[in-house]
């Protein structure tokens, strides 16, 4: 049954992808079969984060239209964030890109955080890897911009790309070097706002090696999204990057974070707050946290 629904799914089969992420994000009984049969896939995956209203759903938009103006097919992930009655995804990016509904070379799947943390849907590593399995060529995960634990995306991208805007100036300055560290390519998204000259150059000295620990300089490319300019230079910094990390260990640390990831959730499976409270209550007057953990 599995090796059917992946032979589909290589075979292009876009209905039979999007019924087996739904089975995977649901966790339906016997997907894990499904992921243990997915052969290695080199496609590359490009993170796009950064803060709310940055523009990164008009850039994600703007790079599917490059993407498909080469020929190319781009498998794209938006993570909104979780509505409090459902658990789905709220704003709901498909909205946002509808040109692309019926364009063959192009998939898109909105994904709600489900109350992760990280701006990442808990299961976006198996959901991307169920992608790669696909005949894309490309693969645009945009995530939720929930500000500095967005930091997860550099665990599943190949290239990460962190989108600001002029007015992020005072954000930056408080920026956790985490989110800093993360960055392959840094974008100043409507740059044709004013001072975004200066926020572009300001931005370029903080990157300056003598304050970043990279051995590589982070391009600071600016763009006008809506437009569409500067789309062709992001492009090139980003197949650039990726070509870079296939000539160092970015590779097996990105598989080492997923391995780390998905092992420690495999390991608290079963447990949540709400049973261990259940069980604290239950304990005896003479409750003590290092023996009751030591039953998990």
């Amino acid at each position: 049954m599995w090796q059917q629904q992946l032979q589909q799914i290589q075979q292009g089969d876009i209905k039979t992808l999007a019924r087996c992420i739904s089975l995977v994000e649901n966790e339906v009984a016997g997907y894990e079969q499904l992921l243990q049969l997915l052969p290695a896939a080199a496609t590359p995956v490009i993170g796009i984060t950064g803060p709310p209203g940055a523009g990164k759903s008009t850039l994600v938009d703007a790079l599917i239209a490059h993407i498909t103006s080469q020929g190319k097919k781009a498998g794209v992930l938006c993570i909104d964030p979780s509505s409090p009655f459902n658990s789905g995804a709220l704003l709901g990016d498909r909205i946002r890109m509808s040109e692309w509904y019926n364009n063959p070379n192009v998939f898109i799947r909105s994904l709600a955080t489900r109350g992760s943390l990280g701006g990442l849907h808990p299961k976006i590593i198996e959901i991307t890897d169920l992608l790669k399995a696909a005949c894309f060529d490309y693969l645009l995960v945009e995530t939720v911009g929930v500000g500095q634990s967005e930091i997860e995306i550099a665990g599943l991208a190949d290239t990460t790309v962190v989108v600001l805007v002029p007015e992020s100036g005072d954000e930056v300055q408080t920026m956790k070097a985490g989110l800093m560290e993360i960055a392959d390519i840094f974008v100043v998204n409507k740059a044709d706002r004013p001072d975004a000259d200066i926020f572009a150059k300001n931005l370029r000295h903080m990157l300056a090696p003598a304050f970043n620990s990279k051995q590589v300089p982070v391009p600071v490319i600016k763009i006008v999204a809506l437009q569409k300019k500067g789309i062709d230079e992001l492009f090139k910094a980003i197949l650039q990057n990726i070509s870079h990390q296939k000539t160092n260990d970015k590779k097996y640390w990105l598989l080492t974070e997923k391995a780390y990831y998905l092992i420690q959730q495999k390991k608290m499976a079963g447990i949540s707050k709400a049973v261990l409270k259940n069980k604290i209550e239950l304990a005896s007057v003479g409750f003590n946290l290092y023996r009751f953990i030591q039953q998990f």
